[in-house]
């Protein structure tokens, strides 16, 4: 499975970004996709997941609320709204297809994209 994101940019705080990514390969549309980031000297961090039929997302604290996740599978594309952006929110943001999405995050993931960075200035 490949993924692409796109999207990504610089953006006033308080604005908001809609990221990509679209998955291809085989059985592409069976898996649960999420979305990870990681800033400057940090540990890429779960963001937001979704199963592989779209019923159910999952979000960290710092995205509930203002982000949402949602997949197109007649496309095979993953996308992350995301709102009221803050400076802290500054970040490579990376695609991830794995086995589960629950509650705690993105299980057994075997895709990452190449990532696409989202700059949030004041």
């Amino acid at each position: 499975v490949q993924l692409v994101e796109s999207g990504g940019g610089l953006v006033q705080a308080g604005g908001s970004l809609r990221l990509s990514c679209a998955a291809s390969g085989p059985s592409a549309y069976s898996y649960a996709l999420g979305w990870f980031r990681q800033a400057p000297g940090k540990e890429r961090e779960f963001v937001a997941a979704v199963t592989w039929n779209g019923d159910s997302t999952y979000y960290s604290n710092s995205a509930k609320g203002r982000s949402t996740i949602s997949r197109d599978n007649a496309k095979n594309t993953v996308y992350l709204q995301m709102n009221s952006l803050k400076l802290e929110d500054t970040a490579v943001y990376y695609c991830a297809a794995g086995a589960v999405a629950e509650e705690s995050g993105l299980k057994y993931i075997g895709y990452w994209g190449q990532g696409t960075q989202v700059t949030v200035s004041s």
